[in-house]
This record gives structure tokens, C-alpha cells and sequence, in this order.
């Protein structure tokens, strides 16, 4: 049983069914690596041992019967926090929130377990799922495995963390700056986004919402791309009752072969650096996507201005997740405004403005993101996927001083706020489009990169595809050391 902590989660599946390893076996397996790497780790946050036990003997009588298995049948996995799950707390790290236990399965983490997917833990977000570190007042500070020094991304930091120290079989998120995206390339995991509304987000929103919100998706992450497929095709679909008309049906994958991709590659853009480390092995992807057969080109892009696109994202984004300001946020965001000059694109300015939107500028950059989504299209007329960075660079030092905005991070001997990497979060994800990241190489100091491949509309199988293709052709994901 060495290593199978590490395996693909279909693979983990196959070999239940095959009965090669007991769901119970596998189950006490995970649980001992949680309580062996956990503490120092603090991915995972909470566990409902007994539950996960019955489903796990409930699983091997199931396969001693013959009955047909569900295609994660057995398999150990986690969730992030803010799913709701009967009989764990869904708190969003909001200490307001700590006795929140919810009545009802978030639908996506009822279809798993329809799956057979054995749910046995939650993992840690940042308050209010609002960080690319994950820390809060209730359970503390999440650590990267490759680094305890370092954040593990966020806000699904937990859930990158477990899967990538082999704590959890598959694990699933939430992402509407990049919260399944920089995880995943912070501890070397794949993490899908999907093309926004696929997977409905009920039970996935604090107490007392039922609004599914502007921009924000919910999404797999895993360990290889086959994973997160089936993921996907578990979660995705129409969800009662908005969603009874129509019925989900995604287009299959542009290709199957390497060589019949055409590929664009983008390294960093204009007032957006990018860690050149980092860069060089987005840049070594290139070269051997071009090797294979698959035509590349390094200066194809949408025609789409990136500091107009940058600061679209923020508007709208921080307008989607104004409704938790309190009344004291809003004054202060009111004299911000009111203070600030019309050329001021600081971060915190633009938060401001997106805090105090009227309804009628709200529109306007709608109808602007409307324009670019129709640039994107036409861009995917030509070419099948854009490969990007999902950050500037890897894991950062844990800096938990200040506000988001004022905590600096280094790139390339230059410090910058942090905040300024959110282009690699909305530049596509702006206009609805999915995305997936795997594992593309480690920098000189041993840390983690990962590629994202953005695709057109309703089009997550192309992404999905040409990354398998690449772990498949050039490897993914390796475990960090010290996890064994």
C-alpha cells in the first residue's frame, strides 16, 4: 500500500472495486496520515470519523455483494469549509459564524457522496474565503508542505494543502479570484474552474444567502487531470429550481493528440511581472508542446487592453462581494471616493469605487465585459487554448500584517502588493471562461509552478485535455518531500 495516499483518485476507486484494498483500509490509511502531518500542516480542520467509517464498511459490503460502484466509490476525501455538510460547521472563518451547522448537503457535496465519495473531513479557508493565504480566527494558519514558511494559496489553501501532503483522496473548492487556481499552483496540484453557472452553488454561500453570485464558480482539485474531469461531471449540471429548463451538455475536447493543439503562450504582460523562474518553465512547456507537433505561438493574445481588463475585473469583482461590507466599511469606502482623484487605480481605490458602484456603472462594465468576452471568442477561433501563469510567482512567505493590499511580495527583486497578481486571476475569468492548472515544473529553489490553460466558453474538456496530454507527455504531479 506504499504511496497510494498519492494516487489519482480514479485509480484509488479501481482498486476498490477490484477489491485490492477495503474502503475501511483505505480509509484508516488517509486518517493516519492526517493525525501523523496534520498539526504542523493544518489543512484539515475538522473530521467526522464514525460517519466516514460506516460509509466506508457500507462501500466494502457493496462491492462484496457485486452491486455497482459509483466512480469515486470508497475513496477518502475532504471538502473546503464553506461547503455545507449536516453535522460540520460551515463557518467561512467568520468567528460571527462559528456555531453555523447547516440543515441541508451543499448539492455538489451530496452528488459526490452519491458517488460513493466518502467524505471523512473539511479543510481551512481564509475569513470569509477573501485571501490568497488561508488563516482565521477560528482554526488558525494553513502551511504549505512544500514550505511551512510559505501560504499554500487561497481561499482554498486547505484543500491544496491535503491533496498535495497526500491527506485526502480529491478535494473540491470555490473560486472567483483564483481560489482554486493559486492553490493548486502554490503546492503543485491541478485545480479546475469551470465556465461560470455549470456547477450550481447551492449550499456553498454564508448563512442566509441563496443568490448565486457574480463571477464566483465552484470546482475540483486533485491530483491529476483525469480526476478532475470526473469531478466535473459529477458536480456539474442543473440544480433545482433555477436551473429546472436546461440541461448541461459541454462540448467534447477540440483534440486528443498534443500535435493537433494550437496553443498560445503568455509568460507575464505589460505592468504585470512575472517571476522569471517561473516564466522559464511556462517557457519549457512551450518548447515541448512545439516539439510535439502542436503549433505555439508566443504573441498571439485576445485583443483586449490588459489595464482596462485588470481594472474591470476589480470593479466587478469587488462589487460582487460588497454585500458583507458593514456600514463602517461602506463610510469609509464613501470617503475614499470622495477623496480620491479620477487616475487613482490603486487596489484599495478601486475596492472603494466597487463598494459604492451605482446600479447604472455597474452596467456599463457589464456591457464592457460583454465586449471582451466577445474578443475572447474570436481569439478561440484561432486558437484552442491560452496557456498563462496563475500568479507572479510561487509561494509566498505567510504575511498576515495589515490588509490584504499593503502586504508586499517579491518579484524579481522588486517588491509589489500582492494584490497586483489578481490580473492572472480575472483575465479570463472576467468573461466567464474555464480554466485549469496542473503542475508545470519546479523552480531552482525547489517550489512548485503551475501552468493555467484557459479555454473558450462551455469548452472545460479542451483544457482538460491538453493538460492531461501534458502530464501524460512531460509528468505532473510530484509530492513534496518529507511526505512519504
Amino acid at each position: 500500500m506504499t504511496d497510494i495516499h498519492f494516487l489519482p483518485a480514479h485509480e484509488q476507486a479501481t482498486k476498490i472495486a477490484a477489491g485490492d484494498i477495503g474502503a475501511v483500509e483505505l480509509l484508516d490509511h488517509y486518517l493516519k496520515r492526517v493525525e501523523t502531518y496534520n498539526d504542523a500542516l493544518n489543512a484539515v480542520i475538522w473530521m467526522d470519523e464514525p460517519g466516514a467509517r460506516a460509509r466506508a464498511i457500507a462501500t466494502d459490503q457493496a462491492r462484496a455483494r457485486g452491486d455497482r460502484l459509483g466512480p469515486l466509490a470508497g475513496v477518502p476525501m475532504t471538502i473546503k469549509e464553506s461547503y455545507n455538510l449536516v453535522g460540520s460547521p460551515s463557518t467561512w472563518g467568520n468567528p460571527a459564524w462559528k456555531d453555523h451547522f447547516p440543515e441541508r448537503n451543499a448539492l455538489s457535496v451530496q452528488r459526490l457522496l452519491d458517488s460513493g465519495a466518502n467524505i471523512f473531513g473539511k479543510t481551512n479557508v481564509p475569513f470569509m474565503l477573501a485571501d490568497w493565504q488561508s488563516f482565521n480566527d477560528i482554526y488558525g494558519t494553513t502551511n504549505n508542505p512544500w514550505d511551512l514558511s510559505l501560504t499554500p494559496g487561497g481561499s482554498s489553501g486547505g484543500s491544496a494543502a491535503a491533496m498535495a501532503a497526500g491527506l485526502s483522496g480529491i478535494e473540491i473548492g470555490s473560486d472567483i479570484g483564483a481560489s482554486i487556481r493559486n492553490p493548486a499552483h502554490y503546492c503543485g496540484v491541478c485545480g479546475h474552474k469551470p465556465t461560470y453557472g455549470i456547477i450550481p452553488g447551492h449550499g456553498q454561500k454564508p448563512p442566509g444567502i441563496v443568490a448565486d453570485s457574480d463571477i464566483a464558480v465552484l470546482g475540483p482539485i486533485a491530483r491529476s487531470s483525469l480526476d478532475l474531469e470526473i469531478a466535473l461531471d459529477i458536480m456539474a449540471g442543473a440544480g433545482q429550481p433555477d436551473g429546472s429548463a436546461w440541461t448541461l451538455d459541454l462540448k467534447p475536447a477540440r483534440h486528443n493528440k498534443l500535435s493537433d493543439f494550437r496553443v498560445a503562450v503568455m509568460t507575464s504582460a505589460p505592468g504585470f511581472d512575472v517571476d522569471t523562474d517561473y516564466q522559464a518553465c511556462l517557457s519549457d512547456i512551450a518548447d515541448k508542446l512545439a516539439a510535439s507537433g502542436a503549433t505555439v505561438s508566443r504573441t498571439a493574445r485576445p485583443d483586449i487592453d490588459i489595464a482596462h481588463a485588470y481594472e474591470t475585473y476589480i470593479l466587478l469583482l469587488r462589487a460582487a462581494t460588497s454585500g458583507a461590507l458593514s456600514d463602517e466599511q461602506l463610510d469609509r469606502f464613501k470617503d475614499i471616493v470622495a477623496s480620491s482623484s479620477s487616475d487613482d487605480k490603486s487596489y484599495l481605490t478601486l475596492m472603494a469605487r466597487a463598494g459604492t458602484l451605482s446600479h447604472k456603472e455597474w452596467l456599463r462594465l457589464n456591457n464592457e465585459r460583454r465586449l471582451m468576452a466577445r474578443k475572447w471568442a474570436a481569439f478561440f477561433d484561432d486558437y484552442d487554448v491560452l496557456i498563462c501563469p496563475a500568479a507572479a510567482g510561487p509561494a509566498f512567505p505567510q504575511n498576515q500584517i495589515g490588509e490584504r493590499q499593503d502586504r508586499m511580495i517579491d518579484v524579481n527583486g522588486h517588491l509589489q502588493p500582492s494584490t497586483d497578481q489578481m490580473f492572472w486571476a480575472g483575465y479570463s475569468n472576467i468573461v466567464d471562461l474555464p480554466s485549469t492548472v496542473i503542475p508545470a515544473g519546479k523552480t531552482p529553489s525547489g517550489l512548485p509552478v503551475g501552468l493555467q490553460a484557459v479555454a473558450a466558453y462551455g469548452e472545460d474538456r479542451t483544457s482538460l485535455a491538453l493538460c492531461r496530454l501534458i502530464e501524460e507527455s512531460f509528468g505532473g504531479f510530484t509530492p513534496p518531500p518529507g511526505y512519504s
